[in-house]
């Protein structure tokens, strides 16, 4: 039987990616899209990820209906987490899109709702089913590269729409600026490969005066007990994607991810072993579309098919990482 879903909300960066996926998935009953916003659907509803989509008039269709299993939020950041407790609250499976707003308390309430309800509740994290990412965290979480001590990542754009600049309105976008935004997706990998830091710090710039309020240019430094990790994030970058890169540095091997779509890996060994030579090498890995493996996994993961592959713990600890690496708490 395909799972009933339905969007609530459209202004997200990633909405009209979801609503492509939930369209094209064949498990999918894709009921329609509630956007609360009458200006928001009038500027993004026109993007052809919607056509033929069904607009529904009001939040309580999607909340009162019991055969809606799952619900994908998409709304601004500042409004997520409310979306979401209140789909859970309903008995509703949640996409919830990235990062898990800024209150922390109000993201542990709506996990402890699933967590009693027996529901999913799935981060949209990007990276998490890319055969890349996927195979940095196999080398990297079995040890296949020692001791891992060091981590580096930059995720960084070049931002000129000034009307999604100002979609940007929660506390976390505003003064943990592109590395909140951005750089929350490698905090994602890093979370999974050591866990939560000891420490975090956060350092900020902005750069274009046209937003005052935004910090564009922007570094974190997590500190681990035998490992350290920096990342970079900037809105300024000149083709950006091609820089975007995880590094992972282990006492018997490393492994770069460069660019991190299409993906290009590098491994390095200290000895002949596991099918691959001593010294640093190309590995070739398959690129796969963003949100395809996410929406699979968690449609498998609603039918009982599979546990999560990420818990509700993680992405709990995703969240309070991402709060940290933007000194947010």
């Amino acid at each position: 039987m395909k799972i009933r879903f339905a969007q609530y909300g459209i202004s997200h960066d990633h909405a009209s990616g979801k609503a492509k996926t939930l369209k094209a998935n064949d498990d999918v009953d894709f009921v329609g899209v509630y956007e609360p916003s009458a200006e928001v659907r009038e500027t993004l509803g026109g993007n052809e990820a919607y056509e033929g989509v069904h607009w529904l008039s009001s939040a309580e269709e999607i909340l009162e209906d019991e055969t809606i299993a799952g619900v994908a939020v998409q709304g601004h950041v500042s409004r997520n987490l409310e979306y979401a407790r209140a789909a859970v609250e309903r008995g509703k499976h949640v996409w919830l899109d990235k990062p898990a707003g800024d209150d922390l308390e109000t993201f542990r309430a709506v996990l402890d709702i699933a967590r009693e309800k027996g529901l999913c509740v799935q981060l949209g994290y990007m990276f998490r089913y890319s055969p890349g990412f996927q195979f940095v965290l196999d080398w990297a979480n079995s040890g296949r590269l020692g001791d891992i001590f060091s981590i580096r990542g930059r995720i960084s754009t070049r931002r000129s729409d000034a009307a999604s600049w100002e979609r940007w309105d929660s506390r976390g976008e505003r003064e943990g600026g592109i590395m909140f935004i951005l750089a929350c997706h490698l905090i994602d990998i890093i979370v999974a490969i050591l866990g939560r830091p000891e420490r975090a710090a956060f350092f900020s710039q902005n750069l274009d005066n046209t937003f005052p309020w935004f910090q564009d240019n922007t570094a974190s430094v997590l500190e681990y007990p035998d490992a350290m990790v920096t990342l970079e994030s900037t809105a300024s970058e000149v083709s950006s994607g091609a820089t975007r890169r995880l590094e992972v540095y282990g006492t018997r091997g490393s492994v770069i991810l460069e660019p991190l779509e299409p993906p290009a890996l590098r491994l390095c060994l200290d000895e002949d072993r596991d099918g691959f030579v001593k010294g640093w090498q190309r590995v070739e890995v398959e690129h796969r579309p963003r949100y395809i493996d996410s929406l699979r996994a968690l449609v498998a993961d609603i039918r009982g098919e599979k546990a999560p592959d990420r818990s509700l713990d993680h992405e709990f600890t995703v969240q309070e990482t991402v709060l940290r690496a933007v000194g947010l708490l």
